[in-house]
């Protein structure tokens, strides 16, 4: 596992940012309030693979890319005082465009895509910044009444700071007010795990801003 620090002009670079700012639009930081667990879940990946680096939309040595609709996630690791952490490690992992993950035990009978990383390990830019590139992961049913709305699962920790596993949201999911997950999260902290759209794209790419405070 490749976890070496990377500096600001690399990373921009490793995004498809190179030239510009990250233009990360700050989210509402709640001083003193780290945000909300939430289930691992049971797919974490199990199977070792080579890349993991932050663009989950191809796979090194592979001539194809994943199908569904590219976004971009970024945003910063913060402390409860709103300070930058950097060297935070970031690791994301998340289903498909069909709403299943690459994983032995996930039962969803919907394909896999040979060409989706689904996984990837980053740390914090000296600005405590993050980001990568990957697909709206679909919907998933969990049993015959429940179904999962779009998230992509997070595991963030850092040398000073507690530990959070969580699970991020999108902005405007109609489905998320029925999610079994988010629902046992506590309402009045439900908002801090949704994903905000950013004004502007990078090019035909939707930008979504998710700042992230840890305890």
């Amino acid at each position: 596992m490749n976890e070496s620090k990377i500096s600001r002009r690399e990373f921009s670079r490793a995004l498809g940012l190179a030239g510009t700012s990250m233009l990360v639009t700050p989210a509402v930081v709640h001083a003193g309030v780290p945000y909300p667990e939430q289930t691992e879940g049971p797919f974490y990946p199990v199977a070792e693979q080579d890349d993991r680096d932050m663009d989950l939309t191809h796979i090194e040595g592979h001539e194809g890319r994943a199908t569904g609709e590219v976004i971009q996630v970024r945003g910063r690791v913060l402390d409860t005082d709103g300070k930058e952490l950097e060297g935070a490690t970031v690791d994301v992992w998340q289903a498909n465009h069909y709403g299943r993950y690459s994983h032995p035990d996930d039962p969803n009978p919907n394909p896999l895509d040979p060409d989706f990383q689904g996984w990837g390990i980053m740390q914090t830019s000296s600005t405590g910044e993050y980001g990568f590139r990957t697909i709206r992961p679909g919907h998933y049913k969990i049993g015959p009444n429940n179904t999962r709305c779009r998230h992509i699962h997070f595991k963030v920790s850092h040398r000073d700071r507690n530990a959070l596993t969580t699970q991020m949201y999108f902005e405007g999911d109609p489905m998320m007010a029925d999610d079994v997950v988010m629902n046992e999260t506590p309402e009045e902290l439900r908002h801090l795990l949704i994903a905000k759209t950013e004004a502007g794209s990078e090019g035909d790419v939707p930008v979504y801003t998710w700042d992230i405070v840890l305890g």
